[in-house]
Order: structure tokens, then sequence, then C-alpha cells
């Protein structure tokens, strides 16, 4: 039985490990940007990776600013 987990970022399909979290397995199918500034349109991925920077947030399912590094 595999652990994989197929989802969808901005239209492109992804697959993941059940327990990974979003942002790892983003950086994993080689995807580093997770999103872009409101001023200055500038690229962002993970920094911190534990949730406080808030640099990875993504709308998941509709809910808007889920910090990918927490989500599984």
């Amino acid at each position: 039985m595999s652990n994989d987990i197929s989802f969808f970022f901005n239209g492109e399909k992804f697959t993941g490990a059940k327990g990974q979290s979003i942002a790892a397995a983003l950086i994993a199918n080689g995807q580093r940007e997770l999103r872009r500034t409101r001023f200055g349109e500038e690229p962002r991925s993970i920094f911190c990776g534990i949730g406080i920077c808030f640099d990875c947030v993504v709308t998941i399912d509709g809910v808007a600013n889920q910090r990918a590094c927490l989500i599984e």
C-alpha cells in the first residue's frame, strides 16, 4: 500500500508522502515558490519551517492564510 497522496497547487498536480507538510512536498517536487508578496510581487518560499514567519501562507480548500509548513 502506497503512502503517496496527490494534491493540486496552482492547477498543477503534485505528490507527497502521507504525514509530510504541504511545503515539504512542494519543495521535494521542485516547486520553490509558494506565493508572491502583495507589494512588489516578490517570490516567497518556506523560510523558518516551524510556522513563525508566515512566508509560506497559502490558500487550502478555500481557506486563506494557511501555513504550508504546518499543514499535512
